[in-house]
């Protein structure tokens, strides 16, 4: 084993926790330091957000995390190193392209025996007419109906195989379109990797030298203490939704609510035995508190926080006078630099490659003025957890006690367009970006580049394209068609977030698909409750009156119901906040009768009959047909009235629901009688509200309510 491949350590993916767009990885490495601290961690995903990662060391070992960069490495793929779906995708789609071809020969043959037909010679002016050989005519038209014949049947056949062809095709393409992105490119293998820097392994290093001094007395060297770095990282396209699976038994008064999600992952790595927990916070959103800045008024000020910026050297120009005097160097191609001959003019320099790859359009790039120059130590250590490249201004371990130089012109005029509007000038020292202060990605300009840009350092360009191809991708999983009743996670949690950790390890592979795993299992509190509204439909409905007793929230979401070890329906869980109650719907009770039977008196009463009395009278039949006694409520609506004189007066024995106290909001006028009904008995009650108005009105729509 070379020594490159001794400071490889492969990672192991231990947890993984999904927000409601995106998860945070964590990965798990093991390994000996080596005397220079240098190792690389190999096995991540590509789509992974570089300004995420975060690197530290587990256990009490002294050892710390001084750098952490994200690299890639990409070499040529071996041949047959595609996977075999790929392969037969391929193998199919050269198949059916062959069955094209060959339906299309065999119509380009019947369009050429259908055109067969005899043609008469051309008679001249004088010349009689001709006998027409019919005979030849028929066999003719025989020869080509014979011939049509066959070659519609073979036709037949190469469409029959030409559609089994496009099917086997679709299917397998289909097959590998669902297939896991956890495979590499046919044609380039990329390696995604950590390189880390460790240090403060005094033990370690002591115990190496005891080791070289035993090594050279002739003993054997003894392995180093080996230590568990962790990485945390987040990557996009991963989404879930909640699920539950209620287990009821009539006459019980609790249940069983197994929390499940639908997980969705296309990041390009399968999550294989990992921890699972699921998270309703947007990963993306910012969680950095604001620094609020006292504002002082007078003359002493206190002094400017350090922008990290710095005067260039002078005497840079200097540098390059020999190199230059030397003439431009030789280069082979078409694209070279030609030689000056003596006595002619100096050959300008090319002009420098315009930018390309993802990121900042060129005009957000350095001009030739810019100056970027590390101080001296700016590449001191740095605290126990690391930032990489693309980090925000002052987190990575390289920018402790560095400084340099920026200077920022005015952006050319577009040809043939207005000048650009002067810009304000700005007081005091150039404040650098985040990407300029990201000292670890600053590349030296060699001595070829522009005068205004060589020696000098700047942010290197991107070139990141494929990985936000990767991202792109990934991100693709959240126009995922949703489940039946499902509702996602940041919409239904509300203005608070939550947090549910699975039980147990679990294997999802990154496929685009919803895969379904058991969180764990919560108590509810549950009661079976019938509920009528006869006024509107005489059905009586079953419900589920459900009590989170828990401290956390359930999510809207669809549950499975099941009464007595059999399913029953599909239902839609509103959100339970802890301790609210809401109902579930199980759909109509056939075996409870409900009747509602209305009656109205119209009659004046008052001083020479000035009012006018419109007795409502309502009786309602229940009827039991279960092997239990069950409790129905009977919902009816009083009419409700804000004019003066318009009086309502109730006779019936209706309770008025307090909003608050149910699992539900009730309209104005609603009122409530539940009736307690054993197996097989009837039971009947009346009641009804009389509406006194003045004898010279009429309500509006008639003076009948129901």
């Amino acid at each position: 084993m070379t020594a490159d491949m001794a400071h490889r350590w492969g990672s192991t993916l231990d947890s993984v926790v999904v927000y409601a767009q995106g998860a945070l990885c964590r990965r798990l490495a093991r390994g000996s330091v080596p005397p220079d601290g240098r190792v690389r961690v190999t096995g991540l995903p590509r789509s992974l957000d570089a300004g995420s990662l975060r690197a530290r060391v587990l256990g009490a070992s002294g050892v710390r995390v001084v750098e952490a960069r994200v690299e890639v490495e990409a070499e040529p793929a071996a041949p047959g190193s595609s996977g075999e779906l790929r392969r037969e995708v391929d193998r199919l789609r050269d198949e059916v392209a062959a069955a094209e071809g060959r339906r299309d020969r065999q119509l380009g043959l019947i369009e050429e025996v259908r055109a067969l037909r005899p043609v008469p010679p051309a008679r001249k002016r004088d010349d009689p007419h001709r006998r027409t050989p019919v005979d030849a005519w028929l066999e003719l038209a025989g020869f080509v109906d014979d011939r049509l014949t066959g070659l519609h049947a073979r036709l037949v056949e190469l469409e029959k195989a030409l559609r089994d062809a496009e099917h086997a095709f679709h299917v397998a393409a289909d097959k590998f379109e669902r297939a896991s992105t956890d495979a590499p490119s046919p044609h380039v293998e990329a390696t995604v990797s950590v390189a880390l820097t460790l240090g403060g392994a005094g033990a370690g290093a002591a115990a190496r030298t005891e080791a070289r001094a035993g090594t050279d007395a002739g003993e054997r060297e003894p392995p180093a203490d080996e230590v568990e770095v962790e990485l945390e990282y987040g990557v996009p396209g991963a989404v879930w939704v909640p699920t539950y699976r209620l287990v009821h038994r009539q006459g019980d008064g609790s249940g069983r609510l197994v929390l499940r999600a639908s997980i969705a992952q296309r990041t390009g790595e399968d999550w294989t035995g990992v921890l699972v927990g699921l998270s309703t916070a947007d990963l993306r959103r910012r969680t950095d508190l604001p620094k609020l800045r006292s504002l002082r008024i007078g003359r002493r000020q206190p002094a400017p926080a350090p922008s990290g910026w710095r005067e260039p050297p002078a005497g840079l120009a200097g540098l390059f006078t020999g190199y230059d005097s030397a003439g431009p160097r030789p280069a082979a191609g078409a694209g070279s630099v030609p030689v000056p001959v003596a006595g002619s003019a100096p050959v300008p320099p090319p002009p420098p490659p315009a930018p390309q790859g993802y990121g900042a359009p060129p005009s957000a790039l350095p001009e030739p003025g810019g100056v970027a120059v590390p101080a001296p130590g700016a590449f001191g250590g740095g605290p126990d957890l690391a930032r990489p490249a693309g980090a925000r201004p002052g987190s990575g371990p390289r920018a402790r006690g560095a400084s340099f130089a920026v200077h920022a012109p005015m952006a050319p005029a577009a040809p043939g367009g207005p000048p650009p509007p002067p810009q304000e000038p700005v007081t005091g020292p150039p404040r650098p970006s985040g990407a300029e202060l990201d000292y670890a990605a600053l590349v030296l300009s060699g001595p070829d580049e522009q005068h205004g840009r060589r020696g000098r350092i700047f942010p290197a360009a991107p070139d990141d394209l494929v990985a936000a191809e990767y991202r792109r991708r990934a991100e693709a999983v959240a126009s995922l068609p949703l489940p039946g009743h499902a509702v996602p996670p940041r919409r239904s949690a509300g203005s608070f977030d939550h947090r549910f950790d699975a039980a147990a390890r679990a294997d999802i592979p990154s496929d685009g698909t919803w895969h379904t795993v058991a969180i764990g299992e919560m108590p509810v509190g549950l009661r079976t409750e019938y509920v009528c509204v006869p006024s509107v439909e005489e059905t009586v409905y079953a419900t589920l009156v459900l009590s989170n007793a828990t401290d956390r929230a359930l999510l809207a979401g669809p549950v499975e119901v099941t009464v007595d070890d059999g399913f029953a329906l599909t239902a839609a869980l509103p959100t339970l906040a802890p301790g609210a109650v809401r109902r579930v719907g199980l759909g109509p009770a056939e075996a409870i009768r409900v009747t509602r039977r209305t009656e109205l008196r119209e009659s004046a009463s008052g001083l020479r009959g000035s009012t006018t009395v419109l007795d409502h009278r309502v009786r309602v039949e229940l009827a039991n047909r279960l092997g239990q006694d069950v409790t129905v409520e009977v919902r009816e609506r009083v009419p409700v009235t804000s004019e003066p004189d318009v009086r309502i007066e109730e006779r019936a024995d209706w309770t008025v629901p307090v909003d608050g106290e149910g699992p539900e909001h009730h309209a104005p006028g609603t009122r409530i009688r539940r009736v307690d009904l054993p197996a097989g008995a009837t039971f009947a009650f009346e009641g009804g509200y009389e509406i006194r108005i003045p004898a010279g009105k009429a309500l509006t729509g008639g003076n009948r309510r129901s």
